[in-house]
């Protein structure tokens, strides 16, 4: 029950997980020992059932015609989904996690080496970590057993680093152009990828900074600290960006996400969108719905707490359209 769980529930079978909560636990209805979700999708002209379980153990399944995964990561990138809820706002207001996040997610859809080599640089780096705390907990210091993870870490480390430089090269044009079409009016607003590997290599960065991080105990450089700035003018955006203006520049993050999905799979992705027009006056909302009804061919579910705001939007637009109501 909930509007929002039924696109959770979606969001489930396109990525193995929630969008809205770390664990799968708090997704268990109260009083309940775990869920079963199941949906039918069309790929390729062809029906196929995904279903996602939690057992009673905690332990999480997830097949495709009846057919188990080994690894959940095989299945990212086959039902291409994009998301924009409320808390999506950190995506502009946040720290550099949250855009990290939004990077990552996307170029795991379009890239399975690219996921694969993420998480391995991620298991690394809380070895690391773990390494460097141990050091301080004991007084010891294997600083062999460190240079085996500080090899470890180097090739996954650019791999991440080279793919995020090569695709933010299009993409953050293309986002900037999204913004101004939806903002209907020019803007001085700028868009660039912050990355310390863009001043050296990442085995010069890791020497330069070993002794910071023997005494923090934890590792101070690296594409896990990347970040792409934004600016209006020669300020950061989220300090001087209006409620507005901060939503449609994440309706031009999303969209752009959703026409680069679309140009590498040849078919759009599903996007989901919840409770996205609180705090948008009529214009902006009526650009929003021309952009993912009329130029997307995708399919789309929306949520939203007024209904007849939305039927007459997508009246409006003359779009087929069916409502659940709640």
């Amino acid at each position: 029950m909930g509007k929002t769980n039924l696109l959770d529930a979606i969001h489930y079978l396109c990525f193995t997980k929630s969008y809205f909560s770390r664990q799968d636990a708090t997704s268990v209805q109260q009083g309940k020992a775990g869920f079963r979700i199941e949906g039918q999708f069309v790929l390729n002209d062809k029906t196929e059932k995904a279903v996602c379980l939690l057992r009673e153990n905690g332990k999480k399944e997830f097949l495709i015609n009846g057919q188990p995964y080994e690894k959940f990561s095989q299945h990212i990138g086959r039902y291409p989904c994009v998301v924009i809820a409320p808390d999506d706002a950190s995506l502009i207001t946040g720290s550099s996690e949250e855009r990290r996040k939004f990077l990552d997610a996307l170029l795991s859809q379009l890239d399975a080496g690219y996921l694969q080599q993420l998480i391995i640089y991620t298991k690394v780096l809380q070895q690391r970590n773990s390494l460097l705390k141990s050091f301080a907990e004991t007084g010891q210091r294997n600083l062999s057993l460190l240079d085996v993870l500080d090899e470890q870490l180097l090739a996954p480390g650019e791999f991440v680093f080279n793919k995020r430089k090569e695709f933010l090269v299009s993409f953050l044009p293309a986002v900037k152009h999204a913004y101004q079409d939806i903002a209907r009016q020019p803007e001085d607003i700028g868009l660039f990828y912050e990355s310390e590997l863009l001043q050296g290599s990442f085995r010069e960065l890791m020497q330069a900074t070993r002794q910071k991080d023997l005494l923090s105990q934890r590792t101070a450089a690296g594409p896990h600290r990347d970040d792409i700035e934004i600016n209006m003018g020669n300020l950061p955006f989220k300090n001087i960006a209006s409620q507005g203006q901060r939503k449609s520049l994440l309706f031009a993050l999303k969209l752009a996400e959703m026409d680069v999905l679309q140009q590498e799979k040849h078919f759009p992705p599903l996007l989901l969108l919840d409770d996205v027009f609180e705090k948008l006056d009529e214009d902006r909302i009526g650009n929003l719905l021309e952009k993912v009804c009329i130029r997307n061919e995708g399919q789309i579910f929306i949520t939203d707490t007024n209904e007849e705001r939305l039927r007459k939007q997508l009246e409006k637009l003359d779009v087929d359209f069916g409502m659940i109501l709640l």
